[in-house]
C-alpha cells in the first residue's frame, strides 16, 4: 500500500490552506498511514456478501402522528416572559448596538 508522506501531508496542507510546522508535517504523514492500514483492513474483511452497514444494530425511526392542535396565543406566550417588549420575547443586548 503507497504510503502518504511528507510532501504528500505538505501539499494536502497548502491546498487547504492550513500552515503546519515541521514537526506537525512528520506527526500526520505517520498518522496518514495508520489510518490508511485501518482502512486496508478493514476493506480485507469486507466481501460481497456481507451487507455495508452504518451502525451494528437495526435501527428504526419512531415517528407519531401529527395532529393539529390548539396553539397559544401571542399573550398566552408572552404571559410568563419576564421582559416583553413591543409584542415580543425582550432579551438583553449582546453585541453592543442600539
Amino acid at each position: 500500500m503507497p504510503s502518504i508522506g511528507r510532501d504528500d501531508v505538505a501539499r494536502l496542507a497548502d491546498l487547504a490552506r492550513i500552515q503546519l510546522t515541521d514537526e506537525e508535517v512528520d506527526r500526520l504523514s505517520g498518522e496518514f498511514d495508520a489510518i490508511m492500514d485501518a482502512v486496508a483492513s478493514v476493506s480485507e474483511v469486507a466481501t460481497a456478501d456481507v451487507p455495508a452497514t452504518s451502525h451494528p444494530i437495526p435501527m428504526t425511526n419512531v415517528f407519531r402522528e401529527d395532529t393539529v392542535t390548539d396553539t397559544l396565543t401571542q399573550e398566552q406566550a408572552l404571559a410568563a416572559a419576564p421582559h416583553p417588549e413591543d409584542g415580543r420575547f425582550g432579551v438583553p443586548q449582546i453585541l453592543g448596538e442600539e
